[in-house]
């Protein structure tokens, strides 16, 4: 499997990827001004990251998928929102939103401030029209081997009514949820701990298992320390994978050239 990775602005490389050519992108963009990412998000702002979600609906095929991992910064007492401006775009731009996913951050830090704390990011799953690729992923059912019962509302109508499969014993196992649970502490054993935004591997395999087939191609624009082509590699999908900072880059070259 080739890994194509380049060193500079995500949207000067994405105009050398044609129309059309990209499977499943996974991706985490600098969240508002969180992070000064060595002082190369200073430029990020609305005009910049709408010029990348509809660089990346021109690159996306059709049936692929995007995979948009992001949060919103609290100024003065206020979520920003800027996470569903970019969902809202997206849709602008063409995208179906698929799916609204939570990673939940299973030993998030703790914060001092009035408010509940903050353990989860969203994962917009984007899709240029139906996702070509669903392989869904599954976990064993607690209940498997007794049977359904219960009652759910019926379609249309406030009558209850038993519930599909009423009587049936329960299957081994169910597609997962939609809200992941990563530990985040547990890439400390990485070399990416030298990136301030420590990206699970284990996220980016899932996604990338349940949207792309072996052989896809799997972009990063914003490649950071290279979680997500280590993950396609292994995983045995092509990469490409963009980077603005040297330093970040480095690590990213010698984990995947490591994968």
């Amino acid at each position: 499997m080739s890994a194509d990775l380049m060193h500079g602005d995500c949207l000067e490389w994405m105009k050398e990827i044609p129309d059309g050519s990209v499977d499943l992108t996974v991706t985490s963009p600098p969240y508002d001004n969180l992070r000064s990412y060595n002082g190369n998000n200073d430029q990020w702002g609305e005009h910049v990251w709408k010029a990348v979600i509809a660089e990346l609906y021109r690159v996306t095929k059709s049936g692929g998928v995007v995979v948009w991992v992001v949060g919103d910064a609290t100024v003065k007492g206020s979520e920003t929102g800027t996470s569903f401006k970019q969902a809202l775009w997206a849709i602008d731009c063409g995208f179906r939103l698929h799916d609204t996913m939570i990673y939940q951050k299973w030993n998030a830090q703790p914060l001092n401030h009035h408010r509940y704390e903050q353990a989860f990011e969203y994962m917009f799953v984007f899709s240029k029209g139906a996702p070509k690729s669903g392989t869904l992923i599954k976990v064993p059912c607690i209940h498997q081997g007794k049977r359904s019962t219960g009652t759910a509302r019926d379609s249309g109508s406030d009558h209850l009514a038993k519930k599909h499969g009423h009587g049936k014993a329960i299957k081994s196992h169910k597609t997962k949820v939609n809200i992941w649970t990563y530990m985040v502490g547990s890439v400390r054993s990485s070399a990416k701990i030298l990136h301030p935004a420590k990206f699970p591997d284990n996220l980016a395999a899932d996604h990338i298992i349940s949207w792309s087939n072996e052989g896809d191609t799997v972009l990063d624009p914003f490649m950071g320390s290279g979680t997500t082509g280590v993950a396609a590699k292994n995983l045995c999908r092509n990469f490409i994978g963009i980077e603005l900072d040297q330093g970040y880059f480095d690590i990213a070259v010698k984990r995947i050239g490591e994968a």
